[in-house]
């Protein structure tokens, strides 16, 4: 895996899981603003061909 696509994953995961506290916490602008940065990860892993897997959120 080279250092792109692994960078990505990562940000991918992160993103899930601060999305997951967002939504526990209550935090509707905060989930908003995750769900965006996570659309965007996943329409650049899906234009380079990355696969993400299934979403744990």
């Amino acid at each position: 895996m080279d250092a792109f696509t692994a960078g990505l994953l990562q940000r991918i995961r992160t993103t899930e899981s601060d999305l997951s506290r967002a939504r526990d916490e209550g935090d509707d602008f905060l989930v908003e603003v995750e769900q965006g940065e996570l659309d965007d990860l996943r329409r650049l892993a899906a234009e380079h061909g990355v696969e993400v897997g299934v979403a744990r959120v």
